[in-house]
């Protein structure tokens, strides 16, 4: 028993165990064994070839669901050390929790989910959970990764009323209005702040987005006037870097403080406490609005950009196409994905697209439709 946990955390020898029994890892804790499994995984390395916004041959620089996820998991692991709650944990959710993303983002994820309307639709949360629980193909005696409980539920951390009765002992928790582990919680604002200030980042990388624009919005304008009023002469990256890593600071340390006064005030004294409580994990209520007021920034001047919009376009084109072509012949799928389709033809294609890469989903549309293409 780790005894720097507080009573209150996810505990690895307490687990609820996996889906497949295993004996007692030799040398790490099984949320340990969990991180190292998800790390060797191909759908990890395939994290490093899908982008947030931006497609991965419009630049090296920009973000990457690999670099995403690695962000997470640093930002997590410093909120969770504070509270005392398991870091390995954290980590774990937070390389897993985008393993189930299309390619293309949130415009490849919303067009497969369209067309899978008529077989029940595609959500990124239950895809990376199916990855780990069925698509990983590495082990002799069972199929997936074989994680914890704990990590899969972390991983689930949307699911809608009808997926959440067929998700089984991970998906209990929506239909009982029950919370996940503080771990988990973490995980997901973790991901939040990350994904918002390297949006920002990005986005200013990029040109879609100026510095005199951002500075309208306040929590970024607070933390570039402190950045100018220091430093009046710093070039422009330094002056984003600057300000970017403030406002992440600033958002972690308020997350961790308002956290604890919730707890305090909650008093778990168990992980089964928790999960009855009302969400403890939380920004306080002015950061939780400057927050919310740099999302819709983000969602109105970034994400509907025009030149983002016209990727965006084609990203659901090339998704549209693959999947109707391979619901009309299935003959056009790999072997092993045609083998799939004989038990259920439409889940199988999601799959199958929902593993690809952007350079992948591109390459596989110019083979089916270029006549030049091989």
């Amino acid at each position: 028993m780790a005894d720097h946990l507080a009573l209150y955390a996810a505990r690895s020898d307490t687990s609820l165990g996996r889906r497949h029994d295993e004996p007692i890892p030799a040398g790490r804790s099984q949320f340990q064994r969990d991180r190292d499994r998800i790390i060797h995984s191909t759908a990890f390395r395939r994290l490093e070839y899908k982008t947030q916004v931006f497609v991965n041959h419009e630049g090296d620089l920009f973000r990457t669901r690999l670099t995403h996820s690695l962000e997470v998991a640093q930002i997590g692991r410093t909120i969770s050390r504070n509270l005392a709650l398991d870091e390995d944990l954290v980590e774990a959710i937070a390389l897993a929790h985008d393993l189930g993303h299309t390619p293309f983002g949130h415009a490849g994820q919303d067009e497969l989910n369209d067309c899978m309307k008529a077989y029940g639709g595609f959500e990124h949360n239950l895809q990376s959970l199916r990855v780990v629980d069925l698509l990983e193909e590495r082990y002799a005696e069972f199929d997936g990764l074989n994680l914890t409980f704990e990590t899969r539920e972390g991983i689930l951390k949307h699911c809608s009323q009808e997926n959440a009765k067929a998700a089984g002992d991970v998906g209990e928790r929506f239909l009982l209005n029950r919370r996940p582990s503080l771990e988990a919680q973490v995980t997901n604002l973790a991901d939040e702040i990350a994904y918002n200030n390297h949006d920002v980042d990005d986005g200013l990388r990029s040109g879609l987005i100026s510095l005199e624009q951002l500075a309208e919005v306040s929590l970024f304008a607070r933390h570039l006037k402190t950045v100018r009023d220091l430093y009046p002469n710093l070039a422009d990256r330094r002056l984003i870097h600057e300000t970017v890593r403030r406002m992440i600071n600033t958002l972690a340390l308020d997350l961790i403080e308002q956290s604890t006064k919730n707890i305090v005030a909650a008093a778990p004294q168990s992980i089964a406490d928790v999960r009855e409580a009302p969400p403890l994990i939380a920004f306080s209520p002015a950061i939780r609005e400057e927050q919310q007021e740099l999302k819709h920034f983000l969602h109105t001047q970034l994400y509907r950009h025009y030149q983002v919009m016209r990727m965006s376009s084609k990203a659901r084109q090339i998704i549209r196409n693959l999947f109707g072509t391979f619901l009309d012949d299935v003959r056009l799928l790999p072997p092993q994905f045609q083998e799939k389709a004989q038990q259920d033809k439409p889940r199988a294609i999601a799959d199958y697209i929902a593993g690809m890469t952007d350079r992948y989903a591109i390459r596989e549309y110019r083979r089916l439709f270029v006549i030049d293409e091989d």
